[in-house]
């Protein structure tokens, strides 16, 4: 445990117990509802409530008296919000106080802001906190967020940096140099939790791995992975590093923490304090059959600046709900495949998790850099290659990636020099640019 670690706890104790305690009370909240489940009458008070406001509220919904039940509201796209921001942000606004600004970095392509309040910005931090503290987490802890850090654009201040113990570690660039000096920079400088994307963490691990570098060392204690699917064999490779498994989440920026996985269940628990979730056909606005993969909307219950119902957030994925034996409400998120421009098919038309194309590099590593598979119609795939040519075995590639794709695919391998990450951070291992049927 860390001098600063504990001083920054007793501190941000201090001035909250000076204001009522208001935050630890919500924090210790969110742990017991994500444990504990919620009742339904919570879900149908918070649903009716959120409504009511934002039939109240916002100009968007004013317009429909006629929607009265949370299935009678249209399922909203990042673009749908985006071209109806000014209709959705509340009038009552200007009577809020200072907002904060919830921002994607639009790794797909669309970046997107999301206006809230104070109170909904304590809920995400405190969301934050919660999901990490279920899972070990002190707070106070020394964390080093990866990111692709852009000055001037999503860089905090030294300040900021200091008061939240926070440091900004690079990933713009994932070479042997680069992810050297990311293993100085975790020892030198103490880090306790590393806060990375799946696709950072595999990177690092499989260069500890190769390198055979000494991490006896470090501080380390945690390691949240958020973003894009966690492979099994980088979670393995984790647990067999460190000495622990890392922690999978699912969220987003606009949102805050949706989904968290608690010690080793494979499943995600939903967070049903804070979201209403929701499992939606792929084709339609009809909700998915149970165990049926879907499109996964989340409807916010507090953000009362920008209201957010039924949003869909992109992402597909498959959920169960049941009760427990209090009669309490519980969700999980059973698999999570990832963006839809990420969900992949094979040549029979049957979707492909993200995982596939995660463990299929894994296979070739220290030959294979970085691969990009992506589909441009029904049986027509491209599969973008950064690689050490002289040692790259291509029938051998080929056929691994025809084993998930099938044996009819009409595949075809173009050598890159880079295959750049995302804005975010993220890189993307499959891309689908069909318009067929079968695309989401």
């Amino acid at each position: 445990m860390q001098t600063g670690e504990v001083l920054r706890r007793e501190v941000f104790n201090l001035l909250d117990a000076a204001k009522g305690g208001r935050l630890k009370k919500l924090k210790e909240v969110n742990k017991h509802e994500i444990v504990e489940g919620v009742t339904e009458d919570y879900m149908e008070r918070r649903v009716q409530t959120l409504l009511s406001y934002v039939k109240q509220h916002s100009p968007y919904y004013k317009e429909h008296p006629e929607w009265t039940k949370l299935e009678d509201f249209p399922v909203m796209t990042k673009g749908d919000f985006i071209e109806h921001y000014d209709e959705v942000l509340v009038d009552c606004v200007r009577e809020q106080g200072n907002l904060y600004r919830l921002s994607t970095s639009g790794s797909t392509g669309t970046p997107f802001t999301v206006l809230c309040d104070g109170d909904k910005m304590s809920r995400v931090n405190m969301n934050f906190i919660s999901c990490m503290e279920l899972n070990g987490f002190r707070m106070g802890m020394k964390r080093g967020e990866f990111r692709a850090w852009i000055k001037g654009k999503n860089t905090i201040s030294k300040w900021k940096s200091f008061k939240n113990n926070l440091i900004m570690v690079d990933i713009s660039n994932m070479g042997d140099e680069s992810l050297d000096k990311i293993c100085r920079d975790i020892e030198k400088k103490k880090i306790q939790v590393l806060v990375t994307y799946s696709s950072a963490l595999t990177a690092l691990t499989q260069y500890i791995r190769k390198t055979g570098r000494d991490i006896s060392r470090w501080s380390v204690e945690m390691v949240f992975s958020m973003g894009e699917a966690l492979p099994q064999e980088t979670y393995d490779l984790t647990k067999e590093l460190f000495g622990f498994f890392p922690v999978r989440s699912y969220g987003n920026n606009e949102n805050g923490f949706i989904a968290i996985q608690l010690d080793e269940d494979p499943e995600y628990t939903v967070d049903l304090y804070n979201f209403y979730p929701e499992i939606l056909k792929l084709d339609s606005d009809e909700p998915a059959e149970p165990g049926e993969l879907g499109r996964i909307v989340v409807t916010d219950y507090y953000n009362k600046t920008f209201p957010m119902v039924r949003y869909d957030t992109g992402d597909t994925g498959k959920m169960r709900v049941y009760y427990d034996k209090n009669g309490r409400v519980h969700a999980k998120y059973t698999e999570i495949y990832g963006r839809r421009g990420s969900l992949m098919y094979n040549t029979k038309g049957e979707p492909l998790s993200i995982h596939v194309f995660m463990n299929t590099l894994l296979k070739f590593e220290g030959t294979v850099y970085q691969a990009k598979c992506i589909q441009w119609r029904e049986k027509d795939y491209e599969l973008l290659v950064n690689a050490d040519r002289s040692r790259l075995d291509e029938t051998e590639l080929l056929a691994a990636y025809r084993h998930y794709l099938g044996e009819d695919a009409e595949l075809r391998i173009t050598y890159v020099d880079q295959i750049p990450i995302q804005a975010s951070g993220k890189f993307m291992v499959c891309e689908n640019k069909w318009n067929g049927r079968k695309q989401a």
